[in-house]
Parts: C-alpha cells; structure tokens; sequence
C-alpha cells in the first residue's frame, strides 16, 4: 500500500515537471500601440499579435494592455 502511494505520487510530480517543460517561460512587455482602456482581451490580443507578440490579455487596476510569448 505504502508502495503504491509514493509511485503515484512520484508520477504526479513527474506530470506536473513535463507540463512546465512543454509550456516554457511565459514573458510579460506592456503593448506600446494600445490606446485608452483596456476592455477585451481579444481587442488586446490582437494589437499585441500585430506587434510580433503571440497575444495579449488586460491586466491590473488602470486596465492597460499586456503583450505575452513564450520565451
């Protein structure tokens, strides 16, 4: 029992390891073409991809518009 106990857990670690290694690093940089507030992440996204980004998403209290990529 106590066997079988720490080999599930020790897969869940490993899936858990492989998932961060897949995904990367996600870099953050504030869209410098985005004007006013932020009101839809799609909106967002799509300035943030003309500015050679993978995205984009509103973030924070005053509503601003953050590129994102995988680095």
């Amino acid at each position: 029992m106590e066997r079988a106990r720490f080999g599930l857990i020790l897969c869940l670690v490993l899936l858990i390891a492989s998932q961060e290694m897949v995904e990367g690093r996600r870099c953050e940089s504030q869209s410098h073409r985005f004007k006013g507030k932020c009101l839809s992440d799609t909106n967002c996204g799509n300035v943030c991809r003309g500015e050679g980004f993978t995205g984009g998403d509103c973030r924070g209290f005053r509503r601003r518009c953050f590129c994102t990529r995988i680095c």
